[in-house]
């Protein structure tokens, strides 16, 4: 059957007397041309079978073959469309940003709350969309369509794919300084008292604030108060620290050592941590810590001694709080036994997916909140409290796996009895990627081998880089080769116990092409394409860069597919469902790289990958023995995708893993 055309992504070519390079998000094809060498540029339509192109203008149809607009939602889209296929992207989370952004200046300047909430909500539906909304409206699909997203937020999705900007905010940023977002920064400072600190007493900045704060003025205004005064004086000091939030490693790392400050503490006699620690989230931004004991104080006075350092916030009968010399806030609740179990399950959260519960009691005349469920308003009345399974059990529900509580999907899967059996630290058979000292590394390959072997690996492969990376001492064919025959040996010493592969991170050059040549790719167990410079590349250049390393021969998998370094770079700009479209075609497989800085994919791209059927590995991208510990940050973000053991390759032994690489599926 003859493949339609796509109207809906267009690219340009720019002639050059050498070649035409096409950069598209679908496909990465390189032709030649005898042409001149003037820069003459051309618009090509795409079609689905790469290899047919004619210079053919645009038809005035949207991606469906539908008319053009009959409304101005219609045209919105339509426009949006076309701006799509252009220069301009703009990731889901950019659009979130956006909507959240419009919220709080909307609720400065004093809009209704409906208004306000159903921007909020249409940010959290977008956040959570396994495909972006730029490649959905390029597909035609219309929005309103969406859970979630109604007409007002469809609008403001297709202005920003057809601007980049929304011009209502531009419009509120006239009359509402920008340094008053700052103020939100501040702990415990919402848009509706921001409001009141901008109309009422003209604050426009923290110094103001400050000011403001130090004059008495703030404490007269209604809702406010000395406390709340003192409160956003100290909270002004710390408010970029404070809300600057930690990878979940080092909150992990803070995690035990808070267990082990506690381990003395004879009071305790269960002790937990919440909030998005426990979902998992890969960062954190505050600590809570859930503690049932035989006395309140002695918990509250043995806490106090935790790094003497940091300030206590306050302290109550059963709630202490304190900020480390970082910013960064640890609360600590003493709960009822009783309530324990009500309490981990609300504290843990999300916001979003303890609303679903408190529906689901509320439609059963009951009531759930941190203290237990109840038979409505009765406080005494305690149906339960004590076991966080029992509350799930009592709503008619499984036990759903911290991770999985986003109100994603987990409530369908529980519903439909498909809760997944979520992947394991232990499941994990191999590694397959890792440096040695060949690049820069930390230990020799029968160090790295002796480790992760210790760890339970079964095989690892070696994957140090290409000679693309001088500054890591990368490695040329010579070398390179030479470190594979060392392996052979290595392989024939420790006979059958354990098997290391000959890998290579291969860079995919800025032009495209792989760093090495197909000979020397061609007699690697395992080849890992990455992108390392070139970062900044427009959308479809970069975009053709990773599909033409994923449609090579030799490739394997595509590591750390984004470049994200978590709190410190953004993702760079790729059509990352191209690219898993791209994968699923050709049968190669994508790394989760569980690097605590890099956790790349993301849960949400993670999703999107299974969805497909793509096989997931993996990674620590260890540098030194200490880096094989990283797998278990990887585990976590995987169980937050939902991932089960079938979905992640490096589960299996590496014989059954070879059979998967090049399946198309």
């Amino acid at each position: 059957m003859e493949p339609r055309w796509r109207t809906d992504r267009c690219i340009w070519l720019r002639r050059s007397k050498k070649r035409h390079v096409l950069h598209d998000a679908r496909t990465a094809v390189f032709f030649y041309s005898r042409q001149s060498a003037s820069q003459t540029n051309f618009l090509l339509p795409i079609r689905k079978s790469v290899g047919e192109f004619l210079p053919t203008p645009v038809p005035p149809v949207d991606t469906c073959g539908e008319n053009l607009a009959s409304s101005p939602l219609d045209e919105r889209r339509n426009t949006a469309t076309t701006a799509s296929a252009s220069n301009i992207a703009v990731t889901n989370e950019q659009i979130a940003q956006h909507l959240e952004t419009l919220a709080d200046l909307l609720e400065i300047q004093g809009a209704n709350s409906f208004r306000t909430n159903a921007y909020r909500n249409g940010a959290r539906r977008i956040r959570q969309l396994s495909e972006p909304i730029e490649s959905l409206v390029a597909r035609g699909v219309a929005l309103t369509t969406l859970d979630g997203i109604g007409k007002s937020v469809a609008e403001k999705c297709y202005e920003l794919i057809e601007r980049g900007k929304l011009k209502q905010i531009e419009e509120l940023l006239q009359v509402i300084p920008p340094s008053v977002l700052d103020l939100l920064q501040v702990p415990r400072l919402g848009p509706k008292k921001v409001a009141a600190l901008f109309h009422q007493l003209h604050i426009t900045n923290l110094e103001e604030l400050r000011a403001a704060c130090q004059a008495g003025r703030v404490r007269e205004l209604a809702g406010f108060g000395a406390k709340t005064q003192q409160s956003i004086l100290e909270g002004i000091a710390i408010a970029s620290a404070a809300n600057q939030r930690i990878l979940w490693a080092q909150a992990d790392d803070l995690v035990q050592e808070l267990r082990h400050h506690f381990a003395d503490c004879r009071a305790i006699r269960h002790l937990d941590f919440a909030g998005s620690y426990r979902r998992g989230r890969e960062t954190v931004g505050d600590l809570d810590l859930l503690v049932d004991a035989t006395d309140a104080d002695t918990v509250m006075d043995h806490f106090a001694k935790f790094r003497p350092s940091a300030t206590l916030s306050g302290r109550g009968p059963t709630k202490m709080s304190i900020r480390l010399d970082n910013g960064f806030a640890i609360d600590l609740r003493v709960v009822p036994p009783e309530s324990f179990g009500s309490a981990l399950q609300y504290f843990t959260g999300s916001k979003e997916h303890n609303v679903v519960m408190r529906q689901r009691a509320k439609d059963r005349g009951w009531k759930l909140n941190e203290w237990g469920l109840f038979v409505d308003d009765d406080a005494e009345t305690r149906l339960e409290g004590a076991s966080e399974q029992g509350i799930y059990k009592r709503l008619g529900l499984p036990f759903i796996p911290p991770e999985l509580r986003e109100n994603r999907q987990e409530f369908a899967w529980a519903e439909a009895g498909n809760l997944p059996v979520l992947i394991e630290l232990a499941d994990i058979r191999g590694d397959l990627h890792m440096h040695t000292t060949a690049t820069d590394g930390a230990a020799s390959i029968e160090e790295m081998a002796a480790a992760a072997k210790a760890h339970g690996l079964s095989y690892i492969a070696i994957t140090d880089h290409s000679q693309r990376v001088a500054m890591a001492r990368g490695l040329d064919p010579a070398r390179l080769l030479a470190q594979w025959a060392e392996i052979d040996a290595i392989n024939r010493r420790l006979g059958n116990s354990f098997q290391v592969l000959k890998g290579i991170e291969c860079d995919i050059l800025e032009n495209g092409q792989m760093d090495l040549p197909d000979d020397v790719l061609a007699q690697a167990d395992w080849v890992v394409a990455s992108v390392h410079y070139g970062q900044t590349q427009p959308r479809e250049q970069i975009t053709a860069r990773i599909i033409g390393a994923i449609a090579h021969p030799h490739v394997s998998m595509i590591a750390h597919p984004t470049g994200r370094l978590i709190n410190r770079r953004e993702p760079y700009d790729v059509d990352i469902s191209a690219v898993m479209d791209a994968a699923a075609h050709h049968g190669k497989l994508l790394e989760l790289n569980a690097s605590p800085k890099r956790l790349d994919l993301n849960d949400i791209h993670l999703a999107a990958a299974a969805q497909r059927g793509i096989p997931i590995v993996i990674n620590t991208d260890a540098h030194s023995i200490d880096g094989l510990e990283a797998m278990r940050y990887g585990i976590v973000q995987a169980r937050r995708a939902g991932l089960t053991k079938r979905q992640v390759a490096n589960c299996l032994p590496w014989p059954e893993l070879k059979k998967l690489m090049g399946k198309k599926r």
